[in-house]
């Protein structure tokens, strides 16, 4: 079992150097402070290059800062940048500069940098129910690897929420809830490579989606109240729980058809996440050929049922030294 160290903010830089005979593999920084302090996290950046190029580190990052020069630095390791989505109130509205964020995401996936998104809900006058589906929907459209709410970390944080005319406390747990299963199936369950490609035959917002699953989630005991815990759970079964849920809406929206295409991108992707992220090798049967699932027609799914014929393979995931790779044996 690892051993959990803290550092002081003003200790970071000069504990970058001892990480490694600490034997630490990953080190957050989650201080907002230096979130906006751009000359000190192009430092931080420097020195884990230098000193911890493979320790995984995860850094709270403003979007004010996020520019090429700080993107160019945060490629030359193993790391994530954690951007809160802020609004402010005016007037009693919520206001979100979604093109710069569309901007930075871009940027950080032009360089193919891993980030994520954190969001909340109700700690604004002039939020609403409406309005955080809406910025839930706009953060899975830009490809983030994750969406944090930290408001679901624990019901203490959850409290942190206010009601107002516009916000009421069921509107509150409505958010929790969809929150807790973003937090479920896409960030635990690894699904952006293929989250926005299996939405466009159902027709469907993410944030709808969410919501769906939300209640799934309810009626199989695995929801926020529920006490699940889906960080704790290997991918594994987070994959059979997003490939049982996908059953049920396909059939819904009479897709049923494209359910094998459908099974097969999830699955063959699961096994490449487990690859990377555990080092997992697997074999995985699949209906199309595997170069055909990992190519450009499979972000869309009908055009791709209708034009590419199947081909049952058992498929190899595995390392190699120059990285992840697989073959049909």
């Amino acid at each position: 079992m690892q051993t959990e160290y803290k550092f002081k903010s003003e200790e970071i830089e000069s504990q970058i150097a001892h990480l490694t005979e600490k034997g630490i593999t990953e080190f957050s920084i989650h201080d907002e402070r230096i979130s906006r302090d751009k000359k000190r996290i192009l430092k931080i950046l420097s020195l884990i290059s230098e000193y911890a190029p493979l320790v995984y580190v995860s850094i709270l990052t403003d979007v004010s800062v996020i520019d090429r020069e700080v993107v160019s630095a945060a490629s030359e390791i193993f790391c994530s940048l954690d951007i809160p989505l802020n609004c402010s109130a005016k007037g009693g509205k919520i206001l979100f500069d979604k093109k710069l964020y569309a901007n930075k995401a871009r940027l950080l996936n032009d360089f193919g940098l891993v980030f994520g998104f954190q969001l909340t809900y109700g700690q604004l006058d002039g939020d609403s129910l409406k309005s955080f589906m809406e910025r839930l929907d706009f953060a899975v459209q830009q490809y983030p690897n994750h969406i944090d709410f930290p408001q679901t970390e624990n019901e203490e944080n959850a409290q942190t929420a206010k009601v107002t005319g516009i916000f009421s406390a069921k509107d509150i747990r409505y958010c929790r809830d969809v929150a807790f299963a973003c937090r479920t199936f896409y960030s635990s369950g690894r699904a952006v490579p293929w989250m926005l490609s299996i939405l466009r035959p159902l027709k469907i917002y993410p944030s709808r989606f969410f919501a769906d699953f939300a209640e799934w989630q309810r009626c199989n005991n695995c929801d926020f109240k529920s006490g699940f815990n889906p960080e704790s759970e290997n991918h594994l079964s987070i994959e059979k729980m997003q490939l049982l849920f996908l059953n049920v809406k396909y059939e819904e929206k009479h897709c049923s058809d494209l359910l094998s295409l459908v099974h097969d991108i999830v699955k063959i992707n699961g096994a490449m996440a487990r690859l990377v992220g555990e080092g997992e090798e697997s074999f995985v049967k699949t209906s199309y050929n595997p170069d055909d699932l990992f190519g450009p027609e499979s972000l869309e799914i009908i055009s791709f049922a209708e034009n590419v014929c199947m081909e049952e393979c058992n498929v190899h995931v595995f390392m190699t030294e120059e990285g992840p790779d697989y073959r049909i044996e």
